[in-house]
């Protein structure tokens, strides 16, 4: 056996030791959507985990045991804390202490439609500067495909030490749902592709040490960060579509969700999408342009992403254009009108409005002279392109008041008897009034 071998064998023995016996100290980059869970449930596994923040406020706020994450249980992130077993900080110098690390931060897209891969660089750069010999790093942000290997590695490898002899590189793509009744970060089975066999190993160790989902292997990070958008892009393709056919039924006469309900009693070879009034979240609507991006280095254009991203970026367009026409009905123009919009979240029950198509609603109502109230029971306040908005209460004055409501996020805890009872009119892009009593003025997306 050569002396590179038996410098891998070590560090791989000595590693998995330590996940074996929960000696290993853990490390999360990013306490958002996806870090915070994860460092969590990495502590419940018995591990003292450091997790890592720029911003002050979150690490206040978990080192408090203040939980801001819908998808953790408060009492879980007190426990953890108050045990000793998790603790926050923004001084990066703490990653000379860990035996793995997660990057767990953004991956946004810039201006121009293109991968923001800054925090990802960021967090390598700093990693880089504690790296040691036997650590564990597993980029967990979504990205396109090479990402680990193309800009991780060299960065971490820039130190003089040797990826998969020296220390052990892992892409394993998160795969939050945020609201998700059934599946979560403990759960949820994971994918993980090592950049050589030994990296797989010791980063399948620890999560399968962590979660009680299945851990699956790939052949190599770039199958692991293509499987990811590969998921993404199917809902986002497939909701293109549902939102092509919603705008064709709704010229047809035709209800939309009708045609879907009567489709998917087909027990094969059909899976149920719905519309909508457009993409929210920090997947669906960026995912596949990282895969679009990539893919002109080959020479190769992604037609059908494109287009399915044309068809969901139009639809609060067509959505506004529905609101003006059902005032016009009513012998109403949209400039001085009231438009009361319920729901600010991109889905039903969170806090999360990023990328919320309501977003777009609420600027192109106000654009053309409407006055917008907006109603969500798990957000107060919100931003967009640099103006602040205040939530209201859901109240029957209100519905009275405005000249129309419209159902933008079918959150549970809305009044709907109440809705469906007081609105003058009434547009529902959710279909959730079908249990509930409808105003005479009513229309579904």
């Amino acid at each position: 056996m050569n002396e590179r071998a038996i410098r891998t064998r070590e560090h791989s023995a000595e590693l998995l030791e330590k996940l074996g016996n929960q000696t290993a100290v853990i490390g999360v980059i990013g306490l958002g959507y996806v870090g915070l869970p994860l460092a969590v449930e990495k502590a419940k596994a018995g591990y003292r985990v450091i997790g890592f923040d720029v911003q002050e406020q979150k690490v206040a706020m978990v080192n408090s045991g203040f939980n801001y994450i819908g998808d953790v249980i408060d009492e879980d992130l007190r426990t953890m804390v108050d045990a000793g077993q998790l603790q926050a900080t923004d001084d990066y110098s703490f990653l000379s202490k860990v035996d793995t690390v997660a990057i767990c931060v953004p991956t946004p897209l810039d201006i121009y439609q293109q991968p923001d891969t800054s925090y990802v660089e960021n967090s390598t750069r700093e990693i880089a500067k504690y790296l040691h010999p036997g650590m564990l790093v597993v980029l967990e942000s979504t990205t396109y495909p090479g990402t680990t290997e193309e800009l991780v590695r060299p960065i971490l490898e820039s130190t003089g030490l040797v990826c998969g002899e020296d220390f052990f590189l892992a892409y394993s793509p998160e795969r939050i749902d945020p609201g998700n009744k059934s599946f979560n970060t403990k759960n949820t089975p994971k994918v993980v592709g090592g950049v050589t066999e030994a990296c797989s190993k010791v980063a399948m160790e620890l999560y399968r040490h962590v979660l009680d989902g299945e851990v699956h292997a790939v052949s190599s990070p770039a199958v692991a960060e293509m499987e990811k958008i590969y998921e993404n892009t199917f809902r986002h393709i497939n909701i293109a579509l549902a939102n092509e056919m919603a705008v064709l039924c709704n010229r047809m006469g035709i209800n939309v969700w009708e045609v879907i309900d009567a489709a998917k009693t087909k027990p094969y070879g059909f899976m149920a999408f719905y519309p909508g009034p457009g993409l929210g979240g920090h997947c669906i609507p960026i995912d596949p342009f990282y895969l679009t991006w990539k893919a002109r280095e080959f020479n190769y254009h992604t037609r059908l992403i494109e287009l399915a991203g044309e068809i969901n970026n139009a639809m609060p367009e067509f959505v506004v254009q529905k609101i003006a026409e059902i005032l016009n009905r009513n012998k109403k123009p949209i400039n001085g009108s009231t438009v009361y919009i319920l729901g600010v979240a991109y889905k039903k029950d969170i806090d999360d409005y990023r990328e919320s198509p309501v977003l777009k609603m609420i600027e192109l109502l106000q654009e053309r002279g409407a006055t917008v109230w907006v109603s969500d029971p798990h957000i107060t306040s919100f931003k967009y392109r640099g103006r602040s908005y205040e939530t209201v209460e859901l109240t029957e004055d209100r519905l009275k008041e405005s000249d129309i409501a419209v159902i933008a996020t079918d959150h549970t805890s809305f009044d709907y008897e109440l809705i469906g009872r007081t609105s003058e009119s009434l547009f529902d892009t959710r279909n959730v009034m079908s249990a509930y009593t409808k105003p005479t003025n009513y229309h579904l997306l």
